[in-house]
């Protein structure tokens, strides 16, 4: 991994990096390599705890599909988003992985992982390098902003610490999971500066339904190998029941559309294919066989293979519709198994969310990722307003922002601070 332009700062230079979170260390680790004198900051005893949290299941660091499709997962996002993912793409990200003695591997999936499945190897061998760099790090310091001159303000359990660096970079994350460290405490500090936040939303995130008492007694059961459709959009993938509503991979790569609906009319209706790799046609001929004495649960259980939160789905579906399900025709009950409506009604909190949509607009940001009115201030991560879907898209836009914002600092210092 190379520095841009091979720039060497000299070692008087020092920065600030507030965050410990994947966009921050790696800024961190880019700008020691230049040469700077870096301090990294955060509120928490220990680093990286919402990395850690990510490679809970499995560490997905990225995806492995053409780098085009890749860029499409961030929708509408800012071409300044783009042009970071570009410059350090999926196989830099893998390359550096490799360097820290983890090599990744793609699953079936097409995502990237490293062989050892675990984000803690990663990072502890990560930190030792930042050590070795010369990287200082100052945990539990919170940010609290800047005093009256222009210096950063830390708050510690015992006093206030001011520090006044030659560049500052923040990477503070957003608003998921703010017992692990990003609380977004940061976004009022920012908009009394007149820094432009868009609001933060949740992102990857459960919605809540309007299940009978019935249906709420398969909380925790899974609807697996289903097609999620909504706005012209469908996802396969799983999706789990809770007592409230509906979660999971699924869904999660539909929560932007879900939410704008939401957001726009108070509710959003997802159509479920419980079925996917069974066309509507050959579903009806099945469900067109006689059903003897069976009962319709075990003759619909025999003609799917449907688990029974699948079926309960259906039935679920056909109540919402006021039609009882014995009568529907076998036509009729095969479109209804291949696209269950699901009335969504609201968002579930942001603390929950796996990420957040929202943040510092990149019309603040020059192209080096520096605020435009205050210089040698730039922004990294999950701060800036992004959204994207799981499955690594997440993990390398962090990454790669953070690479943007150290290489923006490093050209800036070696002009402005010489």
């Amino acid at each position: 991994m190379t520095v841009s332009n091979d720039i060497r700062l000299p070692g008087d230079r020092s920065v600030a990096v507030i965050g410990g979170g994947p966009a921050g260390l790696m800024a961190a680790e880019l700008l020691a390599r230049a040469g700077a004198k870096v301090t990294v900051y955060d509120r928490m005893a220990s680093l990286g705890r919402k990395f850690l949290m990510a490679g809970r299941g499995g560490l997905n660091l990225t995806h492995s599909e053409p780098l085009a499709a890749f860029l499409a997962r961030y929708g509408d996002g800012d071409p300044s988003l783009r042009q970071a993912i570009e410059a350090f793409p999926p196989a830099a990200l893998r390359a550096w992985a490799d360097s820290l003695g983890e090599p990744t591997f793609i699953g079936s999936s097409g995502r990237v992982f490293p062989k050892s499945m675990k984000t803690s190897p990663l990072l502890r061998t990560w930190i030792l390098r930042l050590n070795n760099l010369g990287v200082t790090f100052k945990l539990r310091h919170r940010w609290d902003g800047w005093d009256d001159d222009g210096r950063l303000r830390f708050v510690t359990s015992r006093e206030e610490v001011l520090a006044e660096p030659d560049a500052t970079v923040l990477a503070l994350g957003g608003a998921s999971w703010p017992k692990l460290g990003a609380d977004a405490r940061w976004a009022e500090t920012l908009r009394a500066q007149d820094i432009a936040v868009t609001p933060l939303r949740p992102a990857n995130c459960g919605f809540t339904a309007a299940w009978t008492d019935v249906f709420r007694g398969f909380e925790g059961q899974p609807l697996k190998g289903i097609a999620a459709d909504i706005a012209g959009r469908r996802v396969r993938g799983e999706a789990m029941i809770t007592r409230e509503g509906i979660e999971g991979g699924a869904v999660y790569a539909l929560s932007s559309p879900i939410r704008e609906a939401i957001e726009r009319g108070g509710s959003a209706v997802v159509a479920i294919d419980l079925m996917p790799d069974v066309g509507a046609a050959k579903l009806t001929e099945r469900l067109s066989a006689p059903r003897g004495k069976q009962s319709l649960s075990n003759f619909l259980r025999k003609a799917t293979h449907l688990s029974a939160a699948a079926l309960a789905l259906v039935r679920e579906a056909a109540l919402v519709k006021g039609v009882p399900l014995a009568t529907l025709k076998p036509d009729a009950l095969a479109a209804l198994i291949k696209a269950a409506p699901v009335k969504l009604t609201g968002v579930q909190p942001i603390a929950t969310a796996i990420s957040t949509a929202g943040g510092v607009s990149f019309s603040e940001l020059d192209e080096g990722f520096m605020l435009k009115r205050y210089p040698g201030i730039f922004v990294a991560g999950e701060m800036l307003d992004w959204d994207a879907p799981t499955g690594g898209y997440l993990l390398q836009a962090s990454f790669a922002t953070g690479v943007a914002a150290a290489h923006g600092a490093i050209r800036w210092l070696s002009i402005n601070k010489g």
